[in-house]
């Protein structure tokens, strides 16, 4: 009796074993990210402590054979100066509390490429406005202010996605996706599509991003070279919005130059993006510019300071409560990668 049940826990333990190895991998993963700044909103001052996008997430992947895996990835946002839940930091759809609206997706990959589901940002950001965002990931109160994206502003947000990676072909890789409002029934749905493209080779970077919802739509092209200690990037958007703003504001044009310098663990950081003003709505431009500054004190850690700026015109109101005012914050932060 004994041998016959030490043989069934043996098995038991082969069985939990056998499951273990067939999970190639899951990893937890996250950044918290967190500034003490001085911010002006026009003659609004304000002194705090500031949450820069931190997040937390679970990845994983699992070897079906036949070069074929499984994977998932699921991802949440936090406010790291007060631990409350944030979903995605400004998209309403994506919830509040701890929650998986920054990410929540399956997906199967081969030879063929990477099928997905699920939610999950917009691919024509990370090959455009994210990919030159160097000097703190594209967060906080120094993120591009004047990128526009339909799927975010049109209200769909990143969810109920369909989307498609194909395998790299020297250097380029191609992503597209479908987004679907599942509207309830006896209601029009509203569609947006995604499509990306990215183009690496040596220290040249190449990308593109298109996005559309609802007659609204922003195309964009981005470059980024290094050479030695130096690294430039930049990129151009058209934009045309139909029905978002009111009764629409019609087409603009946005761009954005930034620059890297590295010096062993130091990074000195300039960026500069202008957005015009859209054709119908007279005076709406705006200018923001970002000067920082980071040390590495780790390849996961690092300590920064930037001060960054938006200039309106009178019809604009790009991080700020009301039109014509500006904006400018100077902060200290600490990054830390897990």
């Amino acid at each position: 009796m004994h041998k016959a049940n030490r043989l069934l826990l043996a098995t038991l333990a082969l069985v939990g074993t056998s499951a273990v190895f067939a999970q190639s991998s899951v990893t937890l993963y996250g950044r918290v990210n967190t500034t003490v700044e001085h911010q002006k909103d026009g003659d609004t001052k304000v002194t705090g402590l500031f949450n820069n996008a931190s997040r937390f997430g679970i990845k994983g992947t699992e070897d079906l054979g036949g070069g074929l895996k499984a994977g998932f990835a699921l991802e949440s946002g936090f406010a790291s100066d007060t631990g409350a839940g944030t979903g995605w930091p400004g998209l309403a759809s994506s919830g509040s509390g701890i929650n998986f609206g920054r990410q929540s997706e399956v997906n199967l990959s081969g030879g063929f490429g990477m099928v997905r589901l699920g939610n999950f940002t917009p691919e024509s950001y990370y090959a455009t406005a994210d990919y030159v965002s160097m000097h703190n990931h594209d967060t906080g109160s120094s993120s591009d202010a004047l990128y526009y994206d339909p799927v975010w502003f049109g209200g769909l947000g990143t969810k109920n996605k369909i989307g498609y990676r194909t395998p790299s072909f020297g250097g380029l890789t191609v992503d597209a996706a479908v987004l679907m409002h599942e509207k309830a029934a006896g209601t029009n749905d509203k569609y947006g599509y995604d499509l990306a493209a990215n183009y690496n080779m040596g220290p040249l970077h190449l990308g593109a991003g298109y996005s559309y919802v609802d007659s609204n739509y922003q195309v964009a092209l981005r470059a980024l070279y290094t050479f030695g200690q130096f690294t430039v990037g930049g990129y151009y958007q058209r934009n045309k919005d139909d029905n978002q703003f009111g009764a629409g504001a019609g087409t603009r044009n946005n761009f954005r130059l930034s620059g890297m310098y590295a010096l062993g663990a130091s990074e000195f950081h300039v960026n500069v993006g202008r957005a015009n003003s859209w054709s119908k709505v007279n005076d709406s431009a705006a200018t923001q510019w970002t000067l920082g500054y980071n040390y590495n004190l780790s390849k996961r850690t690092k300590v920064y300071t930037f001060y960054t700026r938006v200039n309106n015109g009178n019809n604009s109101a790009v991080n700020v409560s009301n039109s014509g005012d500006d904006f400018s914050s100077f902060a200290l932060g600490v990054r830390h990668n897990f």
